[in-house]
C-alpha cells in the first residue's frame, strides 16, 4: 500500500502523541511539588518535592521551619502517599525515624496526616534526651504550587506610593504579629528609639520574641531596607512573609552545606557575591521582588539578579504563593536593628 510523506508524518505525530498521552497517564500522581497547610491548630506550612527517579520515588521535604532535605523514604502503599522525613540530615541515607506521614488524592488535592511526635530519632553521642511532647494527630492538606506568569524583577515598572514602616517618626503601628499576651504567644519586645527599631533577645527557657510582619500586604515591590547586625547574629527578612532573605554576616569566609549566610535565599539559592560590611555597621539593601523573580542589590553589590524565588523557606507565614503577602522580619533569637523600612507597590511590571 502507498503512503503519502504527508500520510507518514500524520501518522508519525499521532503515534508521538500516543506515546506521550501513555507516558502522561503512567507518571505517578503523587509526582510534583505540593505546598501544604495544616488544618485546625496546628502551625507552621510545609513544602514536598516529589519525583520518579528510575522508577524510584524520591522526595525533598520542608518541615516548616529549617530547610527542604531528602526525605529517608518515599513510597505508595496501596494508593496511599507515605513518607519519613528522618530528621534533618542533608544527605541520605537518613534513619527512618520522625512522624509517618501518609496522603492521597482527593479532587487534585494532597490530603493527609501526621503523628506526632512520631518515632524518635537516634540522638548523637552524648546527647542529653528531651522531654517528648504528648502524642498529637496533625491534619493537613497539599495543593500543587502554584505557576508564576512569566516574570522580571529587572523590567521598567510603574510604581505607586512609598509606605513608610520603618523611619523617622513612624512607631510600632505598621506593625503586626507582636503576639496577643496569652501564654503560649510571642513576647514583644521591639522598641523604637530615634527612629531606631531593635528587638530584644529571650533568655534561655523565655518564650520567643515576636517575628513581626507589616499590616500592608504587597505582590509586587521594591523595599528600601537598612539594618544593623553583631557578630554571630541571625535574623531576616521574609519577602511577602514567604521567601527569606537570610541576614547573617559571614566575615570570617565560613561556608555552610545549604545556602544559610547574608543574602542568601535561605535553603534555596546562594547569595551572587558576599556583600557584607562589618558586624555593627549599617546594612543597605535594596531588592525588587515580581512574581517569583527577585533583584537584590546589598551596599552597592547585585548579590540577586533577576533570580528565581524557588518556593516557600522555612518559617513562611503561609504557602499562598499568588496571593499578596507582608514584610516579615525575624528577631525570635537573636538581635537586628533597623532604621529604614520602606516599601514601594509596583502598580505595573515591565517586561
Amino acid at each position: 500500500m502507498h503512503v503519502s510523506v504527508k500520510s507518514a508524518l500524520a501518522l508519525a505525530a499521532l503515534g508521538v502523541a500516543a506515546v506521550v498521552g501513555l507516558s502522561a497517564q503512567q507518571q505517578n500522581p503523587y509526582v510534583g511539588r505540593w505546598n501544604i497547610t495544616p488544618t485546625g491548630n496546628a502551625r507552621g506550612v510545609y513544602f514536598l518535592d516529589v519525583k520518579d527517579v528510575d522508577g524510584q520515588l524520591q522526595a525533598m521535604f520542608l518541615d516548616r521551619g529549617g530547610h527542604a532535605t531528602p526525605v529517608s523514604w518515599i513510597k505508595v502503599v496501596d494508593g496511599e502517599l507515605q513518607w519519613q522525613y528522618g530528621g534533618g540530615a542533608e544527605k541520605l541515607p537518613k534513619p527512618a525515624c520522625g512522624p509517618l506521614y501518609r496522603a492521597k488524592l482527593e479532587g487534585g488535592k494532597l490530603v493527609g496526616h501526621h503523628e506526632t511526635p512520631g518515632t524518635p530519632c537516634p540522638l548523637p553521642a552524648g546527647a542529653t534526651p528531651r522531654p517528648q511532647p504528648a502524642a498529637q494527630t496533625v491534619n493537613w492538606v497539599g495543593v500543587r504550587q502554584p505557576q508564576f506568569p512569566p516574570s522580571n524583577a529587572n523590567g521598567k515598572h510603574a510604581y505607586g506610593t512609598p509606605v513608610v514602616i520603618v523611619g523617622p517618626g513612624v512607631a510600632k503601628e505598621t506593625w503586626a504579629g507582636l503576639g496577643d499576651g496569652t501564654p503560649n504567644s510571642c513576647v514583644d519586645r521591639w522598641t523604637i528609639a530615634d527612629g531606631i527599631l531593635s528587638n530584644g533577645v529571650p533568655a534561655r527557657g523565655e518564650r520567643s520574641t515576636c517575628n513581626p510582619h507589616t499590616k500592608e500586604k504587597f505582590k509586587d515591590f521594591k523595599v528600601a531596607f537598612e539594618f544593623n547586625l553583631g557578630a554571630g547574629q541571625n535574623s531576616g527578612i521574609y519577602l511577602r512573609g514567604r521567601y527569606e532573605l537570610q541576614l547573617m554576616l559571614n566575615p570570617e569566609g565560613r561556608t555552610t552545606s545549604y545556602p544559610g549566610l547574608l543574602m542568601d535565599i535561605y535553603g534555596w539559592k546562594r547569595a551572587d557575591v558576599y556583600a557584607g560590611n562589618p558586624p555593627d555597621e549599617w546594612q543597605i539593601l535594596e531588592a525588587i521582588v515580581v512574581g517569583n523573580r527577585v533583584t537584590a542589590v546589598l551596599n552597592g553589590k547585585t548579590v540577586h539578579d533577576n533570580a528565581l524565588l524557588p518556593a516557600i523557606t522555612g518559617g513562611a507565614m503561609d504557602a499562598d504563593e499568588l496571593a499578596p503577602g507582608p514584610i516579615m522580619v525575624q528577631g525570635d533569637h537573636s538581635k537586628v536593628s533597623i532604621r529604614k523600612l520602606v516599601v514601594t507597590p509596583i502598580t505595573k511590571a515591565g517586561n
